[in-house]
């Protein structure tokens, strides 16, 4: 059981180490085509960080192991909300822009709603509705590039952009290669090992993916978004986790679901309840005192109720 636990700690670095190589390759290799630094950011760098989940709902998926795979996106989005915003919070006051309060949140609450009546619809995820996740995230990709396009067009400040020495294209391509042969190796330890220590333990595949699974592959969003507050980037760490909720909804879940039909266990509309509250709790939060702000009341507040939350799953 040691070996299972130790694996699956192997498995999250490797899913992290992966995807920061798969985000260091494909971004060079965006560079030499003269792709701005501002949209590589926001797709690329983006996706990246939802690549943990990414690879551990796709192996679920394909192994037949549906409440991993829904369970991991849904875990995952009620840690980055509930948890790691919280916490953002609680470090430093985050301030909402007009796109963060007008658009993105909206997005968010959309999608999750979305999800939940797929999902609470024929008792599956059918690779028609997958395609509508699919086509939604690539409007979504459309809107970030957008923004990022209008945004840096507001910047008149030059940033002063050093030649670097350029990797060579074939070195890159390699880097894209290993890393994307890594998150496959760390999606199956992760998944493997899980599954392993919650026959061992005699504790639900569900309570697994919400709880270590959700946790794990969330590591990326947590340390950027903790250290964005600590920095007082507000933006990065809000957009950070909206960012990461709607690809883990529209994208994660589309690609998991196109590959193999989720079948859906109704037990998880408790947690989904949660999620959907917490997300409207958010979209209010910019619009009561302190206005176009979370303060860090706001974030206890959201880290009490992760707590509790996190209490219900073992006393159910």
């Amino acid at each position: 059981m040691a070996l299972s636990i130790f694996l699956i700690i192997v498995g999250f670095i490797l899913l992290i180490i992966s995807a920061d190589i798969l985000v260091n390759g494909s971004s060079e290799i965006a560079k030499k085509f003269h792709i701005p630094e501002i949209i590589i950011g926001l797709t690329i760098v983006s996706i990246g960080t939802s690549m943990p989940e990414l690879f551990v709902s796709i192996t679920s998926a394909i192994q037949g192991h549906s409440d991993m795979a829904i369970g991991n996106v849904i875990g995952s989005n009620l840690t980055n909300l509930l948890l790691i915003l919280g916490l953002s919070a609680i470090i430093r006051t985050i301030i909402f822009q007009k796109e963060t309060r007008c658009y993105e949140i909206p997005m968010c609450l959309l999608s999750t709603i979305l999800l939940m009546i797929f999902c609470n619809t024929g008792g599956n995820i059918l690779r028609t509705e997958a395609i509508i996740l699919l086509v939604l995230f690539v409007l979504f990709i459309g809107y970030t590039i957008f923004m990022g396009k209008k945004e840096s067009e507001r910047n008149i400040i030059e940033l002063d952009i050093k030649e670097n020495k350029k990797n060579s294209t074939i070195k890159n391509i390699i880097f894209i290669i290993l890393g994307i042969v890594g998150l496959k190796l760390g999606g199956d330890l992760t998944v493997n090992n899980a599954i392993d220590v919650a026959n061992y333990f005699k504790v639900s595949e569900k309570i697994i993916s919400l709880t270590i699974l959700a946790i794990g592959t969330s590591l990326p969003e947590l340390v950027t978004s903790v250290t964005a507050a600590i920095k007082g980037n507000s933006d990065i760490a809000i957009g950070n986790i909206i960012g990461s909720n709607i690809f883990n909804i529209l994208l994660i879940i589309g690609v998991s679901s196109a590959i193999n039909p989720i079948v859906y266990n109704i037990s998880y509309n408790f947690d989904f309840t949660i999620l959907l509250v917490s997300t409207v709790i958010l979209a209010i939060f910019p619009f009561i005192p302190p206005k176009d702000k979370m303060s860090r009341a706001n974030g206890v507040i959201y880290l009490l109720i992760y707590i509790i939350y996190f209490i219900t799953l073992f006393i159910k």
